[in-house]
């Protein structure tokens, strides 16, 4: 390992890891606010997905020669106009989104269940009265159902984001568990794939649909993984370290994608 790679902060290895999931001629979506899978999607369409659709603020864009891709704050900001090959009305993208087989998309959350059943509604037995309020479905009930599959991704972990019960539910995970869970609801999607922390990455075992710690990212040890998690993860017998950014890819994330370093505060 050499001293630039050893250098990756936890967020460049979330992205990295999100990356590599990803395979050429794939559809993908980069949310505006999530700079995480926003990285990882371009450190994917850039280094080996050069057949990608890679979707920025309801655009097709075309960066693979873009020097730097600068950073936009907005899902409707104009800026990112300038990649664009085409454009899509909110219908007509949700339209081409029946069914779509090489669709992969990203979700963020404010709590996760062991089955994957996330919750972006808010925090509170009751709708009228929340405690918090997140910023709603947004358009993930749809999304994380039309595509092949789709990861969540969280920038903290700990028992208020994974609990025994989210209080409501925007995206639809494994829902009570076991693998036919989503197509007994007639759900062509293959559902959550990964979960990804600044901790771990978790995915789900195949026949409970269980979530299950995949790999420690470097520097985290196993009871610190459970000591955040409010509910008990399957954990097997040998658990990987997450491997971190090669020097080419640490090189493209920051000389490229990340310029202003949103991954490494």
């Amino acid at each position: 390992m050499n001293t630039i790679t050893m250098q990756a902060t936890r967020k460049e290895i979330m992205a990295t890891v999100l990356a590599r999931d990803l395979v050429d001629g794939e559809w993908v979506e980069v949310g505006a606010n999530l700079p995480v899978p926003r990285a990882g999607v371009l450190l994917a369409h850039l280094l080996w997905g050069a057949n990608m659709s890679v979707m920025v603020a309801m655009t097709k864009a075309n960066v693979l020669n873009e020097p730097v891709i600068e950073e936009f704050e907005l899902i409707t900001d104009h800026r990112a106009t300038r990649w664009a090959e085409a454009y899509y009305l909110h219908n007509d993208l949700v339209e081409n989104m029946k069914f779509r087989h090489r669709g992969v998309f990203f979700a963020g959350a404010l709590q996760i269940d062991p089955f994957g059943n996330s919750n972006l509604i808010g925090i509170g037995k009751d709708y009228k009265a929340l405690k918090f309020r997140g910023p709603g479905a947004i358009g993930v009930c749809n999304a994380t159902v039309m595509n092949s599959r789709f990861h969540l991704v969280v920038n903290s972990h700990d028992p208020r984001i994974f609990v025994p019960k989210c209080d409501f539910i925007s995206a639809l995970g494994w829902g009570q568990g076991g693998e036919d869970a989503r197509t007994k609801l007639g759900l062509p999607g293959g559902g959550p794939r990964y979960v990804v922390t600044p901790l771990c990455v978790m995915d789900f075992e195949p026949g409970s649909k269980r979530m299950r710690l995949k790999s420690l990212h470097p520097g985290v040890d196993i009871e610190e993984v459970k000591k955040n998690t409010g509910f008990e993860l399957i954990i097997p017998a040998k658990v990987p370290t997450t491997e971190p950014p090669s020097a080419e890819e640490l090189k493209v994330l920051r000389e490229r994608i990340d310029v202003q370093g949103a991954l490494r505060q």
